[in-house]
């Protein structure tokens, strides 16, 4: 394997390694070159690993594998673009580069033969072909117009002359050769196809699981509604009699409605005109239409058609008389003593005029389209002489077909293959002529089978099987099948390679039907069953339908023989297409049929005249380049001619005299075993001149690698260290300057600011301001702060500032309404109390509630009392008489509009906040307050003193409901309280060191509170 440009180019002999696992690449180096059952051996090892192209010699041999492979990527075209034919693995791209190659320099035309049986993917290697040559060769704005109709036309020739057989569902129901024209600088410019024996009969008749052409199904499933109904076609292909024979109107792996699509575009690519599209599709409706006339029978025997409707829609589609065309279906025109008569037809002639006039249409139909595809694909530029344009020719024909019952078409495709294989021994055997003779060595004689012999007794004048079924059709009288098979037997009876019924020994009569005949191709013996043999032949219609025209087997001949000088005229190369398997399975491989296949297309015979001489072959300088390494004379370089390098190198390796032949230019190798034993020794070799190889470059490349590493480290170690000295030195500048800076900075330091004490200042104002963001307040609560510099004084203020605004900013960002509202609360409780009630820094941090009593401590019967009014705060209090001052328990609530106070379920006053003229509280740690209450009405009995333990929280609550902010007073030594009209009360406040609440002697009540805190 060698590495070459941007793909990987593997040589044929890389490949004979592996021969045990993947077989050989090419046939000619089998060792039994004589053994079918070791050509099918090596055909199956390549198969079961994916590798689908073998080579006999020049010759490719491709196997179908009815799934798609990943070798027909651009990448692919690029790896087999202008390689040698055997550099590369084989592959049809490997053909159609080697014959545009050959067509480019030597300037001769070329042309590519492929052949095989039904399913055996000889349409899609054209189609591989074109493709190839549609991406690698130059291209320009016309060039990329041929190069898409000559693509386009696949699918439409495909439409028209395909179908669906038992063995292929995209059979090929004609042969096609292809001329594809190249200008001078090897661009496609143009293109011409020629048709052959395209199969009629399948218009009128199909066998069971079989279709009519593909665009019957495709009109009338993918045609629009308006196009069908124009040609009066329906949307169901049962509706026609030509369609449901087969009894197989659809096919799982054909889309007949996508299909049409491709075939419309197809269509408009390759230049048809709309008005050309619709005459041909009204032609193909026609078919539809005649397939329909329906005949009955009087009693004279008379036909006479049932269906006018269809006449109707055939006058129309067809632009002729429909009286005339019902004439013609139902009468034949006999010239009896120069007069022309008109004689009825009876039920079955009719249905055979009938018939044979659809064959007649779609056969010159088909001529037509492939005209007007040749038309589009002409070169029209009068500066191009087509005469001096080189052509490659691609011959996509039918293989060798022998089936249960052979008729008159296997006798054509079995007459053709027969003089393929003429030329094909003929144009080999005269290219391994010329090859030998232009080295200088001595041609030997190849035998071989020549079946000149059996294309004689086809075709020869006036004794050929041909000439005697032209002249059985032409003579007057009772010609029939049967006097045709008897004349053969007068004729050519005594024929080696011919044999009847009536000629045959008793063995073989019981495997040969009376009516058949048996030729001996050169690749076996074929039965052909006469019936039908004149009535194909003639292909006649009747006088008034069409004029009596050239036989269809003589036509063919002609036509061949043209062929076949085209053929003569260019550079071969062959595709031999075969299927592993009837059943299109991928992995399959049937041996039986594969060996029917081997043996019908001659692949022996062939793999046989090739390995007649020498099996192996090739240029001196790739024969040295490839093995020069075992032989010591020749290995590492040859410096003298090639010849005797090469001479030198077989010597050494033991070559016997009657093993090689050393030509001019090539060294020619008679035995593959030869070779082989040749390539083993080179895969022993590699292992040594690799492990020597290694040893070498590993020892070389670490002393390169340490000297080098050495040198290197020399280098880094110096620059390293001068730098480190220059770092140092440069930091010791450094260092000083910043001292000496440092110094005069301070001893300025109380100067306006000037460049001796610049840095000074600025690094005390870095230092300071480094500091301020190490320890900068985490809460609004902290008031700490670094004292800054003298010059820094204002802006520390400042800074200080937007810190303080700053986490302010964010504490009132985060809070939530409920934390908002007790806030609001202690703002309120702090404007009251704050330096001013004793016991208000302990009731700071404690939380204020909603409500000192739940439901269930207040009296369901005060609920009621109270009804709907909302309760805003509740709280358990104590009670002074206004006379004596006993203690009683009460509750106070807050309501919207009032303050009450409640004993159990009894509601003893109700305080309206509008009557609250204020609260008087001392100033020490205790609960005490006094409600003062406007007595202006008798439902007032004077003011109200209370005892809280939650003072602070009580008060501020009623201050927040009354609204009475500022009417809170805070006595130091006593409150005075109205007890009734006109009467007063007093409270004296005492410091203590516990708290007690009594009755005083001189009649005012006591309070001794502790004091918490000193103000």
């Amino acid at each position: 394997m060698k590495w070459e440009g941007d793909g990987i180019r593997v040589m044929m002999e890389s490949a004979l390694t592996a021969r045990d696992r993947v077989g050989v690449q090419d046939f000619v180096l089998l060792e039994n070159h004589t053994s079918e059952v070791a050509f099918i051996e090596n055909l199956r090892k390549r198969f079961k690993e994916n590798l689908i192209y073998t080579y006999i010699g020049s010759v490719l041999v491709s196997m179908n594998p009815y799934k798609e492979l990943e070798i027909y990527t651009k990448q692919h075209m690029e790896r087999y673009r202008g390689v040698n034919f055997y550099e590369v693995s084989p592959h049809i791209y490997a053909v159609a580069d080697n014959a545009y190659r050959s067509m480019r320099t030597e300037r001769r035309d070329q042309c590519i033969l492929i052949s095989g049986e039904s399913g055996a993917g000889k349409t899609e290697a054209s189609k591989k072909v074109l493709q190839y040559y549609a991406v690698t060769c130059p291209a320009s704005e016309h060039v990329q117009t041929v190069k898409d109709r000559l693509l386009q036309s696949n699918p439409v020739l495909e439409a028209f002359g395909n179908a669906k057989t038992l063995r292929n569902d995209n059979s090929s129901r004609f042969g096609k050769y292809m001329d594809i024209q190249f200008d001078f600088k090897g661009a496609p410019v143009g293109g011409h196809i020629i048709n052959y024996l395209l199969e009629k009969s399948r218009v009128v008749h199909q066998s069971h699981g079989e279709r009519n052409f593909h665009i019957f199904y495709q009109l009338i499933e993918g045609g629009e509604d308006d196009l069908l109904r124009r040609l009066g076609l329906e949307k169901n292909a049962q509706q026609y009699q030509y369609l449901v024979k087969g009894n197989c109107p659809k096919v799982s792996s054909i889309n007949d409605r996508n299909d049409w699509k491709i075939m419309r575009k197809a269509l408009s690519i390759i230049g048809f005109t709309d008005d050309e599209v619709e005459e041909l599709l009204n032609i193909i409706a026609s078919v539809l239409h005649l397939g329909n006339v329906q005949y009955g029978g009087e009693d004279s025997g008379r036909a006479y058609i049932t269906t006018e409707t269809q006449i109707k829609y055939l006058a129309r589609l067809l632009g002729v008389d429909g009286t005339v065309l019902k004439e013609a279906l139902t009468h034949k025109k006999i010239i009896a003593k120069g007069e022309e008569l008109m004689s009825p037809l009876n039920q079955e002639q009719a249905a055979s005029a009938r018939d044979a006039l659809s064959k007649a249409i779609y056969g010159r139909t088909f001529t037509w389209l492939v005209n007007k595809i040749n038309d589009s694909l002409a070169f029209k530029d009068d500066s191009f002489n087509s005469k001096n344009a080189s052509v490659i020719g691609l011959l996509d024909i039918y293989g060798f077909e022998v089936f249960q019952n052979n008729s008159f078409e296997q006798f054509c495709i079995n007459y053709c293959n027969e003089k393929l294989q003429q030329l094909f021994i003929e144009l080999t055997l005269k290219s391994e002529q010329e090859e030998y003779e232009a080295e200088g060595i001595t041609w030997e004689p190849v035998q071989y089978f020549n079946n000149k012999i059996i294309c004689d007794l086809v075709e020869e004048k006036f004794k050929g099987i041909i000439s005697i079924l032209d002249e059985e059709c032409l003579r007057p009288g009772d010609a029939s099948d049967i006097t045709f098979l008897e004349k053969l037997e007068d004729t050519v009876g005594g024929h080696a390679h011919f044999l009847t019924h009536k000629l045959a020994d008793g063995k073989t009569r019981k495997v040969m039907g009376r009516e058949e005949f048996r030729l001996i191709h050169y690749a076996g013996e074929v039965n052909y069953n006469v019936n039908g043999f004149l009535d194909k032949n003639n292909d006649l219609l009747f006088r008034n339908l069409k004029e009596v025209r050239e036989q269809a087997a003589t036509q063919f001949k002609n036509s061949l023989a043209k062929l076949m000088e085209i053929l003569m005229s260019k550079e071969p190369s062959y595709v031999r297409c075969i299927k592993p398997n009837d059943a299109k399975q991928a992995g399959r491989f049937d041996e039986v049929l594969i060996r029917h296949q081997v043996k019908y297309l001659g692949l022996m015979e062939n793999l046989r005249v090739r390995r007649a001489g020498f099996a192996y072959r090739r240029r001196y300088e790739t024969f040295l380049q490839r093995y020069k390494s075992l032989c010591p004379d020749t290995w590492p370089n040859w410096d003298g001619r090639l010849v005797d390098g090469v001479s030198t190198l077989v010597k050494h390796l033991g070559y016997k005299p009657e093993e090689y032949k050393l030509g001019r230019t090539k060294i020619f190798i008679r035995f593959p075993k030869t070779l082989f034993a040749t390539e083993d020794a080179l895969e022993v070799r590699k292992h040594s001149l690799a492990t020597k190889l290694q040893s070498s470059w590993k020892g070389y490349s670490q002393k390169t690698k340490y000297r080098k590493m050495r040198q290197s480290a020399v280098k880094i170690q110096a620059w390293w260290r001068g730098i480190l000295a220059r770092r140092e030195a440069k930091r010791r500048r450094e260092a000083a300057n910043t001292i000496r800076r440092f110094i005069k900075g301070f001893i300025y330091r109380h100067q306006p600011r000037c460049p001796e004490n610049e840095y000074f200042l600025d690094y005390v104002r870095y230092s300071f301001l480094m500091k301020l963001r190490r320890s900068l307040p985490k809460t609004v609560l902290d008031k700490s702060w670094p004292t800054p510099p003298p010059a820094l004084i204002e802006a520390s203020e400042q800074l200080r500032k937007l810190c303080m605004q700053n986490m302010v900013w964010k504490y009132c960002k985060n809070i939530n309404s409920e934390w908002k509202h007790q806030l609001e609360q202690k703002m309120v409780a702090s404007e009251i109390f704050k330096d001013k009630k004793d016991n208000y820094p302990q009731s700071v941090p404690k939380l204020f509630v909603g409500t000192r009593l739940s439901g269930e401590d207040i009296n369901p019967k005060l609920q009621q009392a109270v009804g709907n009014e909302k309760m805003k705060y509740a709280v358990p209090v104590t009670k002074y008489d206004r006379k004596g001052y006993k203690a009683r328990n009460r509750q106070l609530m807050l309501m919207a509009d009032s303050a009450i106070i409640v004993e159990e379920a009894k509601l003893k006053q109700r305080i309206d906040y509008s009557s609250l003229k204020g609260i008087s509280v001392s100033s020490l740690s205790d609960g005490m307050f006094v409600l003062h209450v406007a007595c202006e009405d008798n439902k007032q009995k004077g003011d109200v003193v209370l005892q809280s333990e939650h003072v602070i929280e009580t008060l501020t609550k009623v201050a927040i409901c009354a609204d009475k902010m500022n009417s809170i007073n805070i006595n130091q030594g006593s409150i005075k309280f109205n007890v009734a009209q006109g009467k007063e009360g007093i409270i004296d406040f005492t410091s203590g060191s516990e708290l007690l609440i009594a009755k005083a002697k001189n009649g005012h009540l006591s309070v001794t509170a502790p004091r918490l805190n000193s103000r």
